[in-house]
């Protein structure tokens, strides 16, 4: 089968066009004919080796496909890798249906974006009726997935940051109240600004200085839910007292975990996720595809932070 391997752990450069056996399925575990790959930030960690898992060389990244499984069409979460290739393994328990009326492109945007927001928003933040959050990266796979689900779910006023006028464009065009610019010198300032008072909520995955500035402008009570690094810049570290100064909660999330929790939350999530989609309550935004060949340019504009929405590869070409 054709695949794209990393022997060398580094950069977009990395991933290398191949060929392979076809992989095997174990017990427990199902065989897909995949039809598109999704591409998540967690790749770009993988290849380079700086994710939360540590990888193994050689490696097949991705850790998502929809495709077809005994002529049924599902969408799966992987195991350590595997994604980008014409087949992949997954464990049944993590193979999920693909209802009709779901596209490739939306399937794989809730699968992990979509749970993603999901659980911050419900677990990590505990969103209540007319609470105020900010999403980071609001033009982003979770960014616009969040907004959209914020806004549905009661928030009083939802405030975007992106680093484009197109990105904010589009987050306000999602429902956000109010998009600012993500590369202001003082985020603390311009979020108090766009609020008119101290924040309840910040969802956030860059980190940096705009975790510390982000901290720094919630309200008494105030949640952020950190679950990335995009920036690959560290927060500075938190000090307890200074968060019970101010009564603050920061929590973070790894997907992952949610399946260590009692009952099935994920499922749960995206069933939610996928009819909410069937109603015209929520919808995916497509960020650009590439051919399976051309994943080192799929990384590179993922990198660059200059995509929106969700993007895929088609193992096809």
């Amino acid at each position: 089968m054709r695949a794209v391997q990393v022997t060398e752990f580094g950069g977009p450069e990395v991933l290398t066009p191949v060929e392979l056996p076809d992989p095997v399925a174990g017990p427990g575990e199902v065989l897909i004919d995949v039809e598109r790959i999704g591409v998540n930030y967690a790749d770009t960690h993988q290849a380079e080796n700086s994710y939360l898992a540590p990888s193994k060389l050689p490696l097949v990244p991705g850790g998502e496909v929809v495709g077809t499984h005994d002529g049924k069409r599902v969408v799966a979460l992987l195991n350590g890798g595997g994604g980008y290739a014409e087949k992949a393994v997954a464990p049944a328990a993590t193979t999920f249906p693909v209802p009709e009326g779901i596209d490739d492109l939306t399937a794989l945007s809730m699968l992990v974006q979509g749970t993603t927001a999901w659980i911050l928003l419900k677990k990590n933040a505990h969103l209540a009726a007319g609470e105020s959050v900010v999403v980071h990266a609001a033009a982003g796979g979770v960014g616009t997935v969040a907004v959209q689900l914020a806004k549905a779910w009661g928030a009083g006023r939802v405030v975007a940051t992106a680093s484009s006028e197109e990105k904010r464009a589009l987050a306000l065009e999602l429902g956000a109240d109010v998009a600012i610019d993500s590369r202001a010198e003082d985020m603390t300032e311009a979020l108090l600004d766009a609020n008119g008072r101290r924040v309840d909520i910040v969802l956030d995955m860059v980190g940096g200085k705009t975790t510390d500035q982000s901290i720094a402008a919630l309200a008494p009570f105030g949640r952020l839910a950190f679950y990335g690094m995009a920036g690959r810049e560290n927060p500075k570290p938190v000090e307890l007292r200074n968060i019970l100064g101010h009564s603050t909660t920061i929590s973070g999330m790894w997907l992952p975990h949610i399946f260590r929790v009692p009952g099935n939350v994920f499922g749960t999530a995206l069933a939610e996720l996928f009819d909410l989609v069937l109603a015209g309550k929520l919808k995916a935004i497509p960020g650009g595809e590439f051919p399976l060949s051309d994943a080192r340019g799929a990384h590179e504009a993922l990198r660059s932070r200059k995509t929106v929405g969700k993007l895929l590869l088609d193992p096809a070409k």
